[in-house]
């Protein structure tokens, strides 16, 4: 992974997380802080961030949230709310560690839906939002998606796989699979938070994707004040940067022509 070399410990509320942060290339950029999907982490963006980073001139931000990757462990179970207290009480605080002001919050799945939360609690701090496969409610396409990776966790090579790249590879996958699963998360939905957000948003969403379907977009193109660009991938499941070699390039065009 290049910039691995830049991943390093940051303590941030109590928690240590690991980070990377690549600076701007060009005087006055923004950067962009990258929020990963729910089983995902800094490692797991591979080469995304510095290829965005080299095809924008933007700074890139990169962690690993708690129970993910490298990051400190959890020590209790996640609870239905665990995107909305990442968004309103680790990320605000992360920034002010990190000196961020104004970023452009790129997020996958979990990583999207919590880049929404943040925006529409605090407008004033985001630039503008890049959403990959992003949830606004849950669906049963979703749920049934999950239960099946779930199983695949089981009895397949997943797990040693994973394994690879977390710390604490079991409390990473039921940390997130078994929120997902529970019937209490079965009504668990954002949509009261898009009406706040006035900035450039970009979605891209894969036309196979196995974990959500363009009802997720449909909702926040009519939820938000501003304006929302609509990118539906053919050949293209739930991760938009790894299925189509193209989307990267799509994406940082978008940046260049939409983020001052």
């Amino acid at each position: 992974m290049e910039g691995a070399e830049a991943i390093v410990a940051m303590r941030v509320a109590g928690v240590e997380l690991e980070v990377m942060h690549l600076p701007a290339l060009r005087s006055g950029a923004p950067t962009i802080v990258f929020l990963h999907e729910g089983l995902g982490s800094v490692r797991l963006w591979r080469d995304v961030p510095s290829r965005i980073r080299a095809a924008t001139g933007f700074g890139a931000f990169v962690y690993s949230r708690r129970g993910n990757g490298f990051s400190q462990t959890l020590d209790a179970p996640r609870g239905v709310e665990y995107m909305h207290a990442e968004a309103l009480d680790v990320l605000p605080a992360l920034l002010d560690a990190a000196q961020l002001e104004r970023p452009v919050l790129f997020g996958h799945s979990d990583g999207a839906s919590i880049a929404l939360i943040a925006a529409g609690a605090y407008p004033e701090r985001v630039r503008a939002l890049v959403l990959e496969a992003p949830h606004v409610f849950v669906e049963e396409l979703s749920v049934a998606s999950i239960a099946a990776i779930g199983e695949r966790y089981r009895t397949s090579d997943l797990r040693e796989k994973m394994a690879r790249h977390h710390r604490d590879v079991d409390g990473t996958f039921f940390g997130w699979n078994d929120v997902w699963l529970s019937e209490a998360f079965r009504s668990w939905s954002i949509e009261a938070s898009l009406p706040a957000i006035a900035v450039p948003v970009l979605v891209v969403q894969g036309v196979e994707d196995e974990y959500g379907t363009p009802a997720q977009l449909d909702a926040i193109a009519r939820g938000c004040a501003g304006r929302v660009d609509r990118v539906l991938l053919e050949g293209c499941g739930h991760a938009p940067h790894r299925d189509r070699p193209d989307a990267l390039e799509l994406i940082a065009a978008w940046l260049r022509g939409n983020v001052a």
